[in-house]
């Protein structure tokens, strides 16, 4: 298995870094520089992993991710999955701050267009796509080994920053339990390659009003890295041909 990570920021791709032993050195690529690690997460056997701090937002992550893509599709060595791992604000109460998240469906809340009925998606103006679901057995084996919660990681441009937002978010995407920058980003990257995809999101503050006291970045960092600690042994044993069941 060859995995490729992407972070938005250099701190949330050191806190993977953390879950992993062994040599790591820089790899330059066009526009972007991964970090690839010749030994192994802390819990596992085998798998080789190249870390990337992707960008914020959806479109430099995907531009980041399929610079990466491209370059271990063009080098002969394709990576079998994608991971867009980070911190993310939960909605609460499902999902509590330091708790783990890992996306069923990845979907992009802000892309459409508002109309005086309200918010339309993309796919409601007939064309594009807003939500990449990942390998069924994957989210399954993910949640048993880190113990995180399972449902929609929402994308989103802008932060929300208020709860009448965090409210509205919640009746069109009652299943949400994350919201972040970059998991659509990742997504579309990954699907562009024929590469399965998931995203794991460890929550550092609750979705709604700004309130940096109330944030847990340290804590959601370190849930990080002991989540990928415990979740590299999955995405080494899964089958990359099992995506559906």
């Amino acid at each position: 298995m060859r995995i490729l990570v992407a972070t938005a920021v250099p701190v949330e791709r050191d806190a993977v870094a953390r879950a992993f032993t062994g040599p790591v050195r820089e790899v330059p690529l066009p526009s972007v520089t991964l970090h690839r690690f010749a030994g192994t997460a802390l819990h596992s056997t085998s798998g080789g992993y190249d870390l990337l701090a992707a960008g914020v937002g959806p479109a430099l992550a995907a531009a980041s991710t399929a610079a990466a893509l491209t370059a271990a599709a063009l080098g002969g060595a394709p990576y079998d999955l994608v991971v867009s791992a980070g911190i993310a604000g939960g909605f609460q109460p499902e999902a509590p701050l330091g708790s783990l998240v890992v996306a069923d469906e990845i979907t992009v809340a802000d892309l459409g267009a508002e109309t005086a009925d309200g918010f339309l998606p993309v796919t409601e103006l007939g064309f594009g796509t807003v939500t990449h679901r990942p390998p069924k057995p994957l989210v399954r084996a993910a949640v048993s080994a880190t113990g995180a919660r399972a449902g929609a990681v929402l994308t989103v441009s802008t932060v929300t920053g208020t709860a009448a937002r965090a409210a509205e978010l919640l009746a069109r995407h009652p299943r949400a339990l994350a919201e972040a920058m970059e998991g659509f980003g990742v997504a579309e990257a990954a699907a562009a390659h024929g590469v399965p995809v998931l995203e794991l999101r460890a929550v550092s503050n609750p979705v709604g009003p700004r309130d940096r006291a109330a944030w847990r970045i340290g804590d959601a960092l370190t849930a990080l890295t002991d989540g990928f600690g415990k979740l590299a042994p999955a995405l080494e044993s899964w089958n990359p041909h099992d995506r559906t069941h």
